[in-house]
């Protein structure tokens, strides 16, 4: 309790010689120690939009099949796990949907594991799991995966430090220049008050849309558990953008 104290305090202080109500993470957070050495500390640069486009991927439905949204039958077995659902929009900053949005996502397993070679945290790999998955977003914005609800795991930020379970989600926007990756988390979960990243967003409004809520309508008998996440890619109500380490 002493050392949860301690991370607890460190991050209030933390917030409060910040600039409160900031809907987008600092890039400079002291907490979340590795954001010190990779924040960006010169200008921008304009760089032309077009010469961007002309090695950006393009999308259609030939390229990105539905059973790729299903993250629960790609290996040739059950993955072990709580099998979820999550299903939501994608919405600009007037409300409007984002048809034929290219959604990604990449999570841990259920033991808290990335299947990659710089994951060393000591939990089992699922052979049945790769934590990967995409799909498009549909005439009214809408995306839906099945996959196995993650665990948390350890990310050596500091001593006893853990991610909250979380699921990373990367889009596209209208144009490649346009991406977004950010995290959707779980209700309720403890880790919220001793996780950097989390915390690093100063607006509780902002760090609440991060967080999905459980759907019971969404749910399956006997099946699975319902969640449900909207994304919006502008405006005041904007998703928040991930930092630049994304395997954490």
């Amino acid at each position: 309790m002493t050392e949860q104290r301690e991370i607890s305090a460190e991050i209030v202080a933390i917030h409060d010689a910040a600039q409160v109500g900031e809907p987008q993470p600092r890039l400079d957070f002291p907490p979340y120690r590795s954001s010190l050495l990779r924040h960006p500390t010169k200008r921008p640069r304009p760089v032309d939009p077009e010469g961007a486009e002309l090695v950006a991927p393009v999308f259609g439905h030939s390229d990105v099949d539905p059973l790729e949204a299903d993250l629960t039958i790609q290996s040739g077995g059950e993955p072990i796990g709580e099998r979820i659902l999550v299903r939501g929009r994608v919405l600009d900053g007037d409300g409007r949907p984002v048809r034929r949005q290219l959604v990604e996502i990449w999570q841990a397993n259920a033991a808290g594991r990335y299947v990659h070679q710089r994951d060393r945290h000591p939990a089992p790999v699922d052979p049945h799991f790769t934590g990967l998955g995409r799909c498009l977003t549909d005439d009214d914005g809408g995306y839906a995966f099945t996959t196995i609800k993650p665990g948390a795991y350890p990310w050596r930020n500091h001593r006893n430090a853990w991610r909250p379970a979380h699921i990373h989600f990367s889009l596209f926007g209208t144009d490649f220049t346009q991406r977004l990756i950010t995290q959707m988390y779980f209700p309720g979960d403890p880790l919220f008050p001793l996780d950097p990243i989390y915390q690093s967003i100063t607006d509780p409004a902002a760090r609440e849309r991060l967080v999905a809520g459980y759907d019971h309508d969404l749910s399956e008998p006997e099946w699975l558990l319902g969640y449900r996440w909207d994304i919006v890619l502008t405006g005041g109500h904007a998703t928040y953008l991930e930092p630049e380490d994304h395997d954490d």
